[in-house]
């Protein structure tokens, strides 16, 4: 008896399938934070001022800001996605998430069952959260070596982040957690996207340098109040300060054009130990 093995079409970039509705290689600025991803809400809850994604997604932002819901049958095509990249095999992390927070204010009790179906068919998982405390409930199922745990921060203030994040875990708090990940063994990195403010951006980094694996760095676009930012000032200070503390990191496209000719940038830093 012959058993059919049906082929998939991999991408040009290498690491991404053709015809999956769920996993999918983000794009711009997106892709450069992760190479596979996939966003099992709709909404989020954390009310960030600065938020983008209700216009990408063409949705009413106090809808979006109202809450995350999960994505109708999400698990169900996720197995089929996750299937196709196994018989490629194809192992890379898959980044929650772009256009929601895997661990918002309600229940989120989906994003535990999207990190084992992902795991089970032998994909790397990534998460970027606000949520701060809420990602512990999980920490069982990341792998060192293999997984990894990430946090976006824009202050050390509090009350500066009950400001632009209202909904969101308070810094202590994802700073708290981001330790938590580190001290098991488990990569950790900080997206320092949007720059509110350039002196709580280098704040974060002294800060946080010593269970941060990874600084992500970039700027603010569309905000009025940052139109007068020096951002070259900014970039090489940033240098200035990694350099300093010897951590790796990430200096964004839109940063890009400031760094010293032959600068050392590497898009993709493997998120694992």
């Amino acid at each position: 008896m012959t058993t059919k093995t049906r082929t998939y079409k991999i991408n040009a970039d290498g690491w991404s399938i053709a015809g999956c509705a769920h996993i999918y290689a983000p794009a711009g600025q997106a892709g450069e934070y992760a190479k596979l991803a996939a966003n099992p809400y709709k909404g989020c809850g954390h009310a960030c001022a600065y938020c983008y994604v209700p216009s990408v997604l063409r949705m009413d932002r106090a809808t979006f800001d109202a809450g995350a819901h999960p994505r109708p049958g999400f698990i169900d095509t996720l197995r089929k996605d996750a299937a196709k990249y196994q018989a490629c095999g194809i192992t890379e992390q898959v980044m929650l998430s772009f256009t929601t927070d895997p661990y918002h204010p309600g229940d989120y009790t989906l994003t535990r069952t999207v990190l084992e179906t992902l795991q089970a068919f032998g994909l790397g998982v990534c998460t970027l959260t606000k949520g701060g405390r809420r990602a512990l409930r999980d920490l069982d199922l990341f792998r060192p070596g293999r997984d990894a745990f990430a946090s976006t921060l824009t202050s050390l203030d509090d009350a500066f982040s009950l400001k632009w994040e209202r909904g969101a875990a308070l810094p202590t708090d994802r700073m708290a957690t981001l330790q938590a990940f580190h001290a098991a063994g488990i990569f950790t990195w900080v997206s320092l996207e949007p720059t509110l403010d350039t002196a709580s951006s280098l704040a974060i980094i002294e800060a946080t340098h010593e269970f941060v694996d990874l600084y992500k760095i970039g700027r603010a676009n569309y905000l009025p109040m940052t139109n007068k930012t020096d951002w070259r000032d900014y970039t090489l200070r940033i240098l200035e300060v990694v350099n300093r503390l010897g951590v790796r990191h990430y200096i964004k496209h839109d940063l890009q054009s400031y760094l010293p000719a032959g600068y050392h940038n590497p898009k993709y830093i493997d998120q694992h130990w």
